[in-house]
Formats: structure tokens, C-alpha cells, sequence
């Protein structure tokens, strides 16, 4: 037998629950499965508005088997979290499509809660929680409609009602349901492959696509006033190993503390590290010791024991103006001399120069300054195409290059000089933001720059880019762009409308993450011996969730009981029909019915049979008939029950 049809709203609801739990994912998905989505949530609207009806199995099940195959060919694989998530964005679409009675509605109803859930699994942010709200209210309005209520106002008000309902018990759970460190299940491999962020290798253009994204890379908290701009260089993977077009670092020691004459202002703050799925720890150049759980290598990088797949904060203090590599070893700088064979030969020879041209490293180094000053090279986002003498072709021909392309020529040209190089990468810069106070550095901040070993000195920031371009350094990367590049609408500084509603969001983005993607283990512990409970005391702990879930439990039903009674008109007229009775002497036994209880009442007072069987009946047809009682209905009841005179 064929269920009944649902109701034509309870497919509006549906509609909109699909949509607000499915469009979210499209950003992550491929951009086809996306469209597909989209084009089948319109082509319900469609049915659902000309009440068109759904189309048949032989149409719906060829189209879920080619959803299928296509996400395998597409991800090569059911089982990841990308291919998962896409395989039930589409199957979703297709379910709702093909959905008559209210148990398929249901179904789709479960599909959506996964979807809703899976948004946790790409980003954590306060916005991916409003949306998971919105659309969970949404399904709740769903099954709410599926009961037969009619009015959409009415369904959405009980819907935020139920909602509201469970924020205390969600409080509760958060504040008191024990932290387990990590995440609380295994993800599969691709759980991070949409991460962001710096390579641990570096080739021509690869600083310049990163710049395009406007992520937050990490903020920063100082103490007490921030160091200049110019100071601000964040390090990140250091590189010294070239082939002749990529760069990649070398297998480095560990050192117990840096080794550096310390000199200048300490600053100390607090990093909030966003996920980059790589081990490096960023710090403000050169971090100093007492960074807790971190590894310090020996070429100065900050390095944790495992990979970064879940926001870490730390707190760090950083000596900018130190020296550093004073006593560096003779294989390092080896290492940071040797160049690839017969490449750049027009590099080498400017090298040679230079170097004959002048009495020490020094001045070799500054002479190369000079040199790069007034070469007349060009800073833009689209530099182009290389071939296989890189540094020749951008410092000779071209002209037009990214920070990768000025740091790593000026290392081959340091190097073909006799003087050991190297190329950093990490960030420079970064926003303060006026609403928190703290230091905004973006993916769009990424950077490279270089380093030089001079006896006696050790090794030296040397920023080519900056040489040519001092607004880099001074007012950031779009005053130092050309007139012809696309600058990424995020940093444009006539869009200052733009920059203040990004850092009021940043303020709450911030505020979530310090105040509830926070509250860690520690923050747990620290939280319960306040409130007197023992550390890995489980029953206690245990007995008080019990507790005051109970007693959220019986408060909740009390208001239930009582808001029933005030906000139905119906109940409330029979509320005052059972207190006449009462007062008359024939209160209402607890297991009596509308009926029953006018009967006896009737019998007992016989003067007022007929009156109180026909409160009674009338009552019965409102609330057990079918439909909604209107208000003139209501209303007879009343001045029914006024008549009524003992």
C-alpha cells in the first residue's frame, strides 16, 4: 500500500533544510557536483510550485548510480571525507527529489543532520556554527510541518522554541562532559588536504598563488606594544638546498636552545596558530627559549613534534635585533655555497664582479644592494614564465617578478659571490586589528626573504624585495604592486568599508576561538577544581552531569506544564471549567476524560446536567476534532463556561 502524500509545505520546509545543509559544502566539492546540486534543488522548486509529480525510479535510480561512479572517478575513492561529503551533498538532492510520503521526507531529514554535522569537518569558525544552527532549526520546522501544523509562523516559533530548549543541556555538556585531547575519532587522509599555507619547498610563482587567499595564517597577542612593521618577519621554513629552479630545506639538527648573542628589545606574546598540516611553528625572528613543547632547529626555526592539524596557541618571546650564526658550522655553510652546474651564467659573472671589484664580503654584499636598487625590477602577482636559468632571466630579462623571485636570485648571486645564502620563508607584516587588539597575519602576508653569513656577524636578514621596493616593507603589499596588477579585493586600500567589517568579523572569529574552540582539556581541569570537583574524580563528576540533567529535565517540563496551559486558548478554558467543578465539590479524578468527568459531574449536580454535557462535548469536538478550533469556536466555549452559575 502506498503511504499518504506529505503536505505541499512540509516540501517547502524540506526544500530549504536541503538547501541551507548542502549549499554550505559546494565550496569544498567539485565545482560539477556542485552545479549538478544546485540544478536538481531547482528542479524540485519547480515540482513542488506547478505540483508537478516526482519523477519515476527509472529516471532517479540511473541518475544516483552516475553520481556515484562520477564521485569515484572524481576522488577516486568512496571512502575520504571530500568524496564522502559530495557523494551525500548529491544523494540528498536526488533523495528529495524523488520523495512522495512523509517517511521519505524523513529520510532526507537524517541525510541533512550528516551534512550538517560534516560542515565541522572543513572549518570550525562562528559562521559554520550559525549555519549549522539555522539549518537544524530548519529541520526541526520540517518535522514539525510533517504533523500537520499548518502556519509557517507558528512552525518556526516552536521550532526556535525546541531549539532554545536544548541550550542548557548543550551548556552543560560543553562546560562539564569530559575534554579528550585530539580529535575524538580518526580522520581520513584527505581531512587536511584543503589546508592552506606555506610549502616546505619554493619555486617561482609558488609565493604569489598563496598570496591570493585572504585566510588567517595566525594572530598575535603582544604583551606590551608591537615591534615597528619593518621588524615584523615571521619565520617559517628555511631553504638552502637548489636544484637550479626549486628550493627545499636540509635535514637540520636539533639545538636544546638557540645560540645567539642576544641584543634589542625582547617581545613576548602569544601566537594563536591556525592548522597548516606541517610541523613548523611560526615566531617572530629569532625566538628566544621557554616556547613550551617546541623543537628548535639549528638553522632558528620553531618546530613542534608532530604535524599542526588543529589550532595551537603558545607563547613565545622573540629578539629581532639579535646575531645569530656566529659560530655556525663549516658543513652548513658549505651547503649554503653550492650552486647547480653551468645554470645563470650571466648571474655568475655579475657575481664576479662584484666580488673582484671590492675588498670584503661586505662590501661585495652592499655593492649587490646597489646593484638590485637600480636594476629598474619590477614587483607584480603575475610574473611570468621562467625557463631554465631563473635568476638570469628575471635579473636580466623580464625585470618582473614575486618576493620568491628577488629572494632566490640574490641568494645565486650571493653564492656565485663566495658568500654563504640562503632563502626564509614565512610572513611579513600583518594587520592590527582595532576592535581586540590583536595582530592579523594573513596568507596574503606570505613572504620570502634571504639570509648571508658574514664572518664575525653571523648571518644577516637581507630582504631584496624590500630593497627595491621599501612600500613592501613600509605600507604593506598593495602599495607596492604596480598599476596593472589585480590586487585581491581584501587588501585594496580604497576598500576601507571592506577592511573595517573584515576586522569587526575577525574580532568575533577570534572571540570564538579563545572563548569555545578554546576550552580545551586544561581549561576543563582548571574549570572543575573551581567549582570543587576532584581531578579524574569520574563518578563524581559523572553523578553531577546526572544531576543537573534531571534538574534541567523537570524545570523544562514544569515550563512545559505551565506555558501549555497560558498560550492555548482551548486549555485555558477548560482549566476555568474544572475550577467551577471543583468548587462546587467535584473536582476531577486524575485518570478522568472530558466524558467521563462531565458525567459525574453532571450526576452530582443535577440542577446543571445539561449545561456541563454540553461544555463538555463542545470541548471535545475543538480538541479531538480535525483541523485548528477557529476563534469564534473558542469563544462560544467561554461564554458557555460564563453562564455557568453554581
Amino acid at each position: 500500500m502506498n503511504a499518504a502524500p506529505a503536505d505541499t509545505r512540509a516540501f517547502w520546509w524540506m526544500l530549504l533544510t536541503a538547501a541551507m545543509s548542502a549549499l554550505p559544502h559546494l565550496p569544498y566539492i567539485a565545482s560539477w557536483l556542485g552545479g549538478g546540486t544546485v540544478m536538481i534543488l531547482a528542479w524540485q522548486a519547480w515540482r513542488i510550485h506547478r505540483r508537478v509529480d516526482a519523477p519515476r525510479w527509472y529516471i532517479t535510480t540511473p541518475l544516483a548510480i552516475g553520481a556515484g561512479v562520477a564521485v569515484v572517478i572524481t576522488y577516486q575513492t568512496l571512502l575520504g571525507k571530500q568524496a564522502g561529503i559530495a557523494l551525500l551533498v548529491v544523494l540528498l538532492s536526488l533523495k528529495l527529489l524523488e520523495s512522495r510520503s512523509p517517511r521519505d521526507l524523513r529520510v532526507c531529514i537524517f541525510l541533512a543532520m550528516f551534512l550538517q554535522l560534516g560542515l565541522f569537518l572543513d572549518t570550525e569558525s562562528a559562521l559554520t556554527a550559525a549555519i549549522a544552527v539555522l539549518s537544524a532549526l530548519s529541520a526541526i520546522g520540517t518535522l514539525i510541518s510533517l504533523s500537520g501544523l499548518r502556519s509557517p509562523q507558528r512552525t518556526l516559533k516552536l521550532a526556535g522554541t525546541m531549539v532554545l530548549q536544548s541550550v542548557p543541556f548543550m551548556l552543560l555538556l560543553f562546560f562539564l562532559f569530559p575534554r579528550i585531547p585530539g580529535p575524538l575519532w580518526g580522520l581520513p587522509e584527505d581531512a587536511f588536504a584543503a589546508r592552506t599555507g606555506l610549502s616546505d619547498s619554493m619555486s617561482p610563482g609558488s609565493i604569489s598563488e598563496l598570496i591570493q587567499s585572504g585566510a588567517v595564517a595566525f594572530r598575535v597577542k603582544f604583551n606590551e606594544s608591537p615591534p615597528p612593521r619593518h621588524q615584523l618577519y615571521w619565520r617559517g621554513p628555511v631553504l638552502t638546498n637548489f636544484d637550479g629552479r626549486r628550493w627545499t630545506p636540509v635535514k637540520t639538527g636539533d639545538a636544546t636552545a638557540p645560540e645567539y648573542a642576544v641584543a634589542g628589545t625582547p617581545y613576548r606574546y602569544t601566537m594563536t596558530l591556525e592548522a597548516h598540516d606541517k610541523p613548523w611553528l611560526l615566531a617572530l625572528d629569532y625566538p628566544g627559549p621557554g616556547v613550551q613543547n617546541a623543537r628548535y632547529a639549528t638553522d632558528y626555526r620553531l618546530l613542534d613534534s608532530k604535524r599542526i592539524q588543529q589550532r595551537t596557541r603558545y607563547t613565545a618571546e622573540s629578539y629581532p635585533e639579535s646575531r645569530v650564526g656566529l659560530n655556525e658550522s663549516q658543513r652548513t655553510l658549505v651547503v649554503a655555497l653550492t650552486l647547480p652546474p653551468e645554470r645563470n651564467p650571466r648571474t655568475v659573472e655579475l657575481a664576479r664582479t662584484l666580488r673582484a671589484s671590492h675588498e670584503s664580503p661586505k662590501a661585495t654584499l652592499n655593492a649587490a644592494l646597489s646593484w638590485m636598487r637600480t636594476a629598474g625590477l619590477n614587483y607584480t602577482l603575475r610574473p611570468p614564465t621562467l625557463g631554465l636559468n631563473t635568476a638570469d632571466e628575471f635579473l636580466f630579462d623580464t625585470k618582473r617578478g614575486f618576493c620568491e623571485h628577488f629572494a632566490s636570485s640574490f641568494v645565486i648571486l650571493m653564492r656565485a659571490a663566495g658568500i654563504p645564502a640562503r632563502v626564509v620563508t614565512g610572513y611579513q607584516g600583518g594587520e592590527l586589528n582595532a576592535y581586540d587588539g590583536h595582530l592579523v597575519v594573513r596568507q596574503s602576508d606570505a613572504h620570502a626573504w634571504s639570509e648571508v653569513w658574514l664572518e664575525g656577524r653571523g648571518w644577516l636578514r637581507v630582504d631584496p624585495t624590500a630593497q627595491s621596493h621599501p612600500a613592501r616593507l613600509d605600507d604593506g603589499l598593495a602599495a607596492a604592486l604596480g598599476a596593472n596588477d589585480a590586487i585581491p579585493l581584501f587588501i585594496r586600500p580604497d576598500m576601507q568599508w571592506l577592511r573595517d567589517l573584515r576586522q569587526r568579523w575577525d574580532f568575533v572569529n577570534n572571540a570564538w576561538n579563545q572563548w569555545v574552540l578554546g576550552y580545551d582539556q586544561a581549561r576543563q581541569q582548571d574549570f572543575l577544581s573551581r567549582l570543587g570537583l576532584e581531578k579524574g574524580n569520574w563518578p563524581q563528576l559523572a553523578g553531577v552531569l546526572l544531576g543537573m540533567s534531571a534538574l534541567i529535565m523537570l524545570t523544562l517540563l514544569w515550563w512545559a506544564h505551565r506555558t501549555q496551559r497560558e498560550s492555548d486558548p482551548l486549555l485555558r478554558q477548560w482549566a476555568r471549567f474544572e475550577h467551577k467543578l471543583r468548587r462546587a465539590g467535584v473536582p476531577r479524578l486524575i485518570h478522568e476524560g472530558p466524558d467521563d468527568y462531565a458525567r459525574r459531574a453532571g450526576a452530582a449536580l443535577v440542577a446543571h446536567r445539561d449545561a456541563i454535557g454540553s461544555i463538555a462535548t463542545q470541548y471535545s469536538r475543538l480538541r479531538y476534532g480535525r483541523g485548528t478550533p477557529e476563534r469564534h469556536e473558542i469563544q462560544q466555549l467561554k461564554s458557555m463556561i460564563d453562564r455557568l452559575k453554581f
